[in-house]
């Protein structure tokens, strides 16, 4: 029987790769016969993944970059494509606040720090813009591409204490149904994956601690299937949207937040 999600020895370009739902996207592809190109902010997290892809038997290779410097993301994708070829799947994962800071809650709006707006944008926004104007070029030559782009659904629907990192998403979620609107004459679909909350990387009696706090309770009480996010979760509606079983298929917004939200 053949494999409708069999992405074909395609070259993909997975952005924050080395580590949580990046690293679930990067092997997931692979196991579905993708060359992937893992980039990550420290590249001994992206080498690492790309080992674990190889030692699995597929094919990857580990670059370097800062996803909103535009010229580091240039020199990235030169790189790569010399080693792999054409980048064809795309999928925009870094993000957060960037990559020197943690996310949290802020302070509100009004009491926030002009200084601190940047690294959201930074990362979230710029680095969405920058990949995509890295790889479209070749897509559109070629005539075929998908670009999945991680968004929020504190950008989806608002978050208090999150405004700004929810404008960033938002931003990105806007420029992904530009983009399909202008790509989609080429081959190219572009679509976003929203998420909510992923469960940390804790194990052992640290994770079963933070599972048992009132805070992580109460959060959990407001999804309809009771628990984080896992990698693979993301992973796999990734996978979905960058084969050739979404062909008809571009930009939409796919909330994967167990049932955080609901989209109508």
């Amino acid at each position: 029987m053949q494999d409708i999600l069999d992405l074909g020895g395609q070259v993909a370009l997975v952005t924050g790769g080395g580590q949580g739902a990046g690293r679930g996207i990067a092997r997931m592809l692979a196991g579905h016969n993708a060359r992937v190109v893992v980039n990550d902010f420290v590249l001994d997290r992206a080498e690492a993944v790309a080992q674990e892809i190889r030692d699995a038997g597929g094919e990857a290779v580990a670059v370097q970059a800062d996803v909103g410097d535009l010229e580091s993301v240039r020199a990235a994708v030169a790189k790569a494509e010399a080693a792999v070829g054409t980048v064809t799947l795309l999928v925009n994962n870094a993000g957060m606040a960037g990559p020197n800071a943690q996310m949290g809650y802020a302070k509100p709006f009004w009491e926030s720090d002009p200084a601190e707006w940047d690294r959201y944008f930074h990362t979230n926004t710029f680095g969405v813009l920058n990949c995509c104007h890295a790889v479209l070029p070749g897509m559109v030559a070629g005539g075929k591409g998908r670009i999945v782009t991680i968004v929020s659904d504190s950008g989806r629907i608002g978050e208090p204490r999150l405004s700004v990192y929810a404008a960033a998403k938002a931003a990105a979620g806007g420029f992904v149904r530009s983009i399909a609107k202008e790509a989609g004459r080429y081959g190219v679909t572009c679509n976003a994956i929203s998420l909510s909350t992923l469960a940390p990387p804790l194990e052992g009696d640290a994770l079963a601690e933070f599972m048992a706090s009132d805070r992580v309770k109460a959060q959990l009480s407001h999804y309809v299937i009771r628990r984080f996010g896992q990698p693979d979760d993301v992973a796999a509606m990734a996978l979905f949207l960058c084969s050739d079983a979404a062909g008809w298929i571009t930009g939409q917004t796919y909330p994967v937040n167990g049932g955080y939200t609901f989209a109508v």
